[in-house]
């Protein structure tokens, strides 16, 4: 059948620009998602919405509909999660507020009905049937494979942690009020439907997450009901309510979310320290001590056209720079995000690549694999001193990262995986880098052990292996 795809809408739109219908019609057949690449899974996530025309007319400006048609893809959406697998995933141990919420919107307002403990199907059951209440399941990713392999291509494609949590909601019922994220979501309706209702931003672009009042939201801009197989996307801040139409059927949805936290101004916030970090090392004003007391003070006229006067210097010096620096987001990305998707339990590394494969020799010829998941930056060497830190290469990838704790936000210190070596190593991991394979001998370092020693510390990693 046809799929059609067009902003979302009622056709009563409101606002200084009015969504454009549009319709597309691809033929028979793509009915599952393409997992070939990154780009080629998200162009199947939202296809036949071309890419091109996604990122230039929606993404974070306005919501966008793709209702299909396609009974093969709504039996795969529902594969993904059904409300039938929380009897098997209680098993394993899940706890209400970590794992599960269990909530309904009572009068515009949010109730919460968890437990204390450990979650019970039969208990969840019971909430679900008898108070109508909405069961919320946190980054299902961590137990069902097709979310993890999904995922996982997304966060390759946005260079983004992308989370995700799943909505069961009885029918005639709604889990929460009025409310806008800080993140962009996808929205696949797995099964039954429901009837969702999006309004103008408050705050665009919005960077937490509120719940907003009926009578300040106004009348829905776009109002419609998904079914299985269905796709919604819509830029953060953009106020939303969902609630599952009476009847028989419940309704069950994943949202996937990505793009927290990933705005100019964070990656301003992080790159900044490294460029001041730098250039204080060879301007002496930056060194200079700020007047007395101007801590105990308020802000002055002389102290903001001094802060003002370095900005301008920054911004000139930016201009000339070719690596920034980043402090943070780079590192925190690759430690948090999924390995890479492969069969088993995503406790330990089994595809081929991690384990085994002939050790790199000097006449050997390397190729880099899971490029997707490694990232090469720049960094001060964090074993000197302030005043005789030199930068250093810094390589670190998500191969052992743990699935199972994935966007669960644990309180346990991450540890980091990778590699560093001294900015005299550049030219060769370039080499690595941008070609498809290389002879070991061929790499730009001064003797044979540097070159052998490279390769087998990468080696070592599962980074690269021997063509």
């Amino acid at each position: 059948m046809p799929k059609k795809a067009r902003p979302a809408g009622n056709g009563k739109e409101e606002g200084p620009v009015p969504c454009k219908r549009v319709k597309v019609e691809v033929a028979d057949g793509l009915s599952t998602l393409n997992f070939d690449s990154p780009h080629d899974l998200f162009e199947s996530l939202i296809s036949p919405v071309k890419i091109d025309t996604f990122f230039k007319e929606f993404w974070e400006q306005k919501p966008l509909l793709i209702q299909r048609d396609d009974p093969a893809l709504a039996t795969y959406y529902q594969s993904l999660f059904r409300l039938t697998d929380l009897k098997s995933l209680c098993s394993r141990g899940m706890y209400y507020g970590r794992d599960v919420n269990v909530c309904r919107c009572v009068n515009g307002k949010k109730k919460v009905l968890n437990k204390d403990g450990k979650a019970h199907f039969l208990q969840l059951r019971k909430d679900f049937d008898q108070k109508r209440a909405t069961i919320q399941f946190h980054q299902p990713q961590r137990f069902k494979d097709e979310l993890w392999r999904i995922q996982e291509k997304l966060e390759c494609y946005f260079g983004s942690l992308v989370g995700s949590n799943v909505y069961i909601t009885p029918a005639g019922s709604q889990g929460l009020p009025p409310h806008y994220d800080d993140v962009e979501v996808f929205i696949l309706q797995l099964e039954g439907e429901k009837h969702w209702r999006l309004y103008h931003p408050t705050v665009p672009l919005a960077r937490e997450y509120s719940v907003e009042a009926e009578d300040r939201i106004g009348r829905p801009t776009h109002e419609f009901t998904l079914k299985p197989g269905d796709l919604l996307y819509f830029p953060r801040g953009t106020i939303h309510q969902a609630d599952t139409p009476p009847g028989l059927a419940h309704s069950t949805h994943v949202t996937i979310s990505t793009y927290q936290n990933n705005s100019w101004g964070d990656f301003l916030l992080d790159t900044i320290s490294g460029l001041v970090f730098d250039a204080a090392k060879e301007d002496v004003a930056l060194r200079a001590g700020i007047p007395r007391q101007l801590l105990l003070a308020e802000s002055t006229t002389v102290a903001t056209r001094r802060l003002s006067g370095f900005l301008r210097m920054l911004a000139e010096r930016l201009e000339g720079t070719k690596e920034l620096l980043s402090s943070d987001m780079k590192k925190d990305f690759i430690m948090h995000r999924l390995p890479p998707y492969h069969v088993g339990d995503g406790t330990e590394p089994t595809i081929p690549g991690f384990i085994g494969g002939e050790l790199p020799r000097l006449d050997s010829t390397v190729s880099l694999q899971f490029r997707d998941h490694i990232i090469l930056t720049v960094g001060p060497d964090q074993d000197q001193s302030d005043e005789a830190q030199e930068k250093m290469i810094y390589i670190y990838h998500s191969l052992k990262n743990k699935r199972d704790t994935h966007m669960m936000g644990s309180e346990e210190e991450t540890e980091s995986h990778g590699l560093r070596f001294p900015l005299s190593h550049m030219e060769a991991l370039k080499q690595i880098w941008n070609t498809s394979a290389i002879s070991v001998k061929d790499l730009k370092l001064t003797t044979d052990e540097e070159k052998e020693s490279l390769v087998l510390s990468l080696w070592t990693e599962c980074l690269i292996q021997v063509v």
